[in-house]
């Protein structure tokens, strides 16, 4: 039949004329494109795995950010209480520091006050110690106190070693070589042995009980002559009384200016006194340096020492040698004044009440 058509079965070369064909260009995009989408499959699997990884570390690191804030914050608050109490002992250290520079710049300012004016008390005391020498040796005649005096005032210039003091050092060193060349009487040990010896007047014994005391020996004599002459013979008896109507017709008796041995005990009394007050003027003269006045009032007591008191008793022996050697001793001396140091403390201290001024 005409209409029908006879399908012919295709051949390769006519598959290849009409389905279309893919070139290798195309296929190694394809290719391309699909391993483009499994690596970015691979990639968006492992992004999305580091993202859960990321968030777990993140999460870490926040937990542990947030853990050390804490400690941080704990820290920090005891740094403030440490740094509170810091300031505070820094202000109480402060308050110290500034109390001890104050009393350093006194401190330092009275130093410089006292070496300023070490020098001046130096002198002053020099010129203390020449002032009181001379009173006692021109008011007390006390040459012994007038002469440590001056030597404390030479020893004070040693030690400063001053030149412009070298006038004052020749004035001290002559008058203490006057000083000691002057004869040293010592007043006050004087009246010290005066003392003594007005204190034990009313322990002296006076004469006349001395010559009592062998009366009554004599008298007991004879009582224990009686008695042996009871025992006596009769003619011994009457020789004996015969013996002693003899021996009382003649009596020999030693005797002074005035017989001690007819005083009265109220004589005895006032003659002590009498003597006391002597002793006490001899004393009062000494003092006042009254030559004649002592040298009388030491004659009237030796006098009457030797004249009512026993004199072969220890007590009036040794009452009498220490009148006599107060008796022979030098009491008027010609003493200096001071004169040369007095001015050359003078100079020296005019200059310095001009400074002052």
């Amino acid at each position: 039949m005409p209409e029908q058509q006879v399908v012919e079965p295709l051949t390769p070369a006519s598959s290849q004329t009409t389905a279309p064909v893919m070139s290798r260009p195309v296929i190694a995009a394809l290719f391309l494109a699909a391993l483009a989408v499994v690596f970015g499959a691979v990639h968006w699997v492992q992004d999305r795995g580091a993202d859960d990884d990321l968030r777990r570390e993140l999460a870490r690191r926040l937990a542990e950010m947030d853990a050390q804030n804490k400690e941080a914050a704990s820290r920090s608050a005891q740094a403030a209480n440490a740094l509170r109490e810091a300031e505070v002992k820094l202000g109480v250290l402060e308050a110290k520091l500034a109390e001890s520079q104050s009393q350093q710049i006194a401190l330092e300012a009275l130093y410089q006050e006292l070496s300023r004016n070490r020098d001046e008390w130096a002198f002053a005391d020099i010129e203390q110690s020449v002032l009181l020498a001379s009173q006692q040796l021109q008011i007390a005649a006390n040459v012994r106190a007038a002469l440590i005096g001056l030597e404390n005032a030479e020893a004070r210039l040693q030690r400063l070693d001053q030149p412009r003091y070298a006038n004052l050092k020749r004035a001290l060193a002559r008058d203490v070589e006057k000083l000691k060349a002057l004869p040293l009487t010592d007043i006050y040990g004087s009246s010290a042995r005066l003392d003594d010896v007005i204190a034990v007047i009313d322990k002296l014994p006076l004469a006349m009980d001395a010559r009592a005391r062998p009366d009554k020996i004599a008298d007991k004599g004879a009582a224990d002559n009686g008695a042996a002459a009871n025992a006596a013979p009769g003619w011994e008896r009457a020789l004996r009384e015969a013996w002693s109507e003899l021996r009382q017709l003649v009596r020999i008796q030693r005797g002074g200016v005035q017989d001690a041995t007819l005083l009265a005990p109220d004589q005895a009394y006032f003659l002590r006194e009498n003597l006391k007050l002597r002793l006490s003027s001899a004393r009062l003269a000494l003092l006042t340096r009254d030559t004649r006045a002592y040298q009388g009032d030491l004659r009237a007591a030796l006098t009457a020492l030797d004249t009512h008191f026993e004199r072969k008793d220890a007590a009036v022996i040794a009452a009498g040698s220490t009148l006599r050697k107060l008796q022979a001793a030098q009491l008027q001396v010609e003493l200096p004044d001071l004169a040369e140091t007095l001015e050359a403390l003078r100079k020296l201290r005019l200059p310095r009440a001009r400074a002052a001024n």
